[in-house]
């Protein structure tokens, strides 16, 4: 797959359309519930989505970049990046996790564990390796201090 395509927002689009579709076409009368589970997902997106626009603006303020595979010019560890090491792709999971929710698309629960797998081997691992090669002894203080999910 092209570098340009293989974006963690396309693999959540992905993973968003198949729960989507799951709950439309194959619900198998399955739901989490009434209100809460619509309240807990509307938390869980929202959630998502301040802290990933919180770990971006961190990042654009030290003048680095956001796209996965391109080179770091700096190790971003304050504001959110504190709680942890990998804040917008926590803020995806908690999108996809909300929606899934939302939509009471009970069976697409699977895409979580799958689309975290899919984060860690496709960006995560690789980020870290080309953050611990350029910023070898802060990168492995941070890591020690800072947890990779939360």
């Amino acid at each position: 797959m092209p570098k340009t395509l293989d974006l963690p927002p396309l693999w959540l689009l992905a993973c968003l359309c198949l729960a989507w579709a799951q709950k439309t076409a194959l619900p198998l009368g399955l739901g989490f519930g009434p209100v809460w589970a619509d309240l807990l997902g509307g938390l869980l997106v929202g959630g998502g989505v301040l802290l990933s626009l919180l770990a971006l603006l961190e990042m654009r303020r030290a003048r680095t970049t956001f796209m996965p595979h391109a080179e770091p010019d700096r190790l971003v560890t304050s504001g959110v990046f504190r709680l942890s090491r990998n804040p917008i792709y926590l803020g995806d999971v908690m999108i996809l996790a909300g929606f899934i929710l939302f939509w009471d698309a009970v069976p697409s629960l699977v895409l979580l564990p799958i689309y975290v797998w899919l984060l860690e081997k496709r960006f995560i691992a690789p980020e870290e390796a080309r953050l611990r090669r350029k910023f070898v002894a802060d990168f492995r203080r941070y890591e020690t201090q800072t947890r990779r999910w939360l």
